[in-house]
C-alpha cells in the first residue's frame, strides 16, 4: 500500500467535517443573556424619541456575579411601567428568561462574588473589547 503524499493528506483534512463546538454551558448562557439584556436596555435608554415610561424602569446593567441581580431582574419583570411597549415587553421576556435560568436550571452553577446593589445602577466601565470582560 502506497503512503499518502502531502497534497492527498491535505485534501483529506479539508474534506473532514469541521468539529462541532461544545454546546453552551449554563454559565455561558447566563453571561451571554445578561450582556444581551444590558445592551438592549442601553439601546432603549438611548433611543430617540424615548418612551417617557423608560425613565421609571429599574436600571438593567446586569452582572451575574452580583447577588443583587436576582432582585433587580424580579423588580424589572414586575414593574407596572411601560406595559404594551413592544421593546420593553421583549426586554421583560429576556429578563424573565434569565431569571428562570439563574434560579432554576443553573442555580448550582452560580457563584456570587459581590452583593453591591449600587453597582447595578450604572453601566459597566468599558476598558477594552466587550468580549474580553468577564
Amino acid at each position: 500500500m502506497a503512503r499518502p503524499r502531502l497534497p492527498e493528506l491535505l485534501l483529506l483534512l479539508l474534506a473532514a467535517p469541521a468539529a462541532r463546538p461544545a454546546p453552551p454551558t449554563c454559565y455561558s448562557r447566563m453571561l451571554a443573556l445578561s450582556r444581551e439584556i444590558t445592551g438592549l436596555f442601553q439601546g432603549l435608554e438611548a433611543a430617540e424619541p424615548r418612551e417617557p415610561c423608560v425613565s421609571y424602569l429599574p436600571r438593567l446593567y446586569l452582572d451575574i456575579h452580583n447577588y443583587c441581580v436576582l432582585a433587580r431582574l424580579r423588580d424589572f419583570v414586575g414593574t407596572p411601567h411601560c406595559w404594551h411597549v413592544g421593546a420593553v415587553d421583549a426586554l421583560r421576556d429576556r429578563a424573565r428568561q434569565l431569571y428562570t435560568i439563574m434560579t432554576t436550571f443553573c442555580r448550582r452553577d452560580l457563584v456570587f462574588l459581590s452583593d453591591d446593589c449600587s453597582a447595578l445602577d450604572s453601566p459597566p466601565p468599558t476598558t477594552g473589547p466587550p468580549d474580553s470582560q468577564s
